[in-house]
């Protein structure tokens, strides 16, 4: 399968994704379609499909931005961001390598980690038994 190019995605997405997922945006927090969902399924990178994060994982941070305490083995890269005067972890998929947001060593769970990520970058396959 050929590697898609910037120009590819940009005809595949909506303006909003692009500008997030390629361009390293950031959604309005808040905003988000993915941030109150509460139905049992999978997270997945709106570009490639590659499955990130388990509906077991979500919880309500407050941050405005669908979070997560663990990713999938292996769904995501990390890299260090210095953008905006800030020293951050950036989160990337694996597969395709959009932007998803950034982790943090500040959550609530046993994991300590707060996966904050921009609900634009995701769709979401529920599980056909709902709890």
């Amino acid at each position: 399968m050929e590697t898609p190019t910037l120009d590819s995605w940009r005809e595949r997405l909506t303006e909003e994704q692009y500008r997030v997922c390629w361009e390293k945006g950031t959604e309005r927090p808040f905003s988000g379609a993915l941030l109150h969902n509460r139905k049992t399924g999978e997270y997945h990178c709106v570009c490639c499909n590659n499955t990130l994060f388990a509906s077991s994982s979500k919880f309500d941070s407050g941050c405005g931005w669908p979070s997560f305490d663990t990713a999938i083995a292996g769904a995501v890269r990390y890299e260090k961001d210095k953008s905006h005067g800030m020293v951050r972890t950036e989160i990337l998929c694996q597969q395709c390598g959009a932007h998803l947001g950034h982790v943090f060593d500040d959550g609530p769970t046993p994991t300590k980690r707060r996966y904050c990520v921009n609900s634009v970058c995701l769709t979401f396959s529920a599980n056909d038994v709902q709890e």
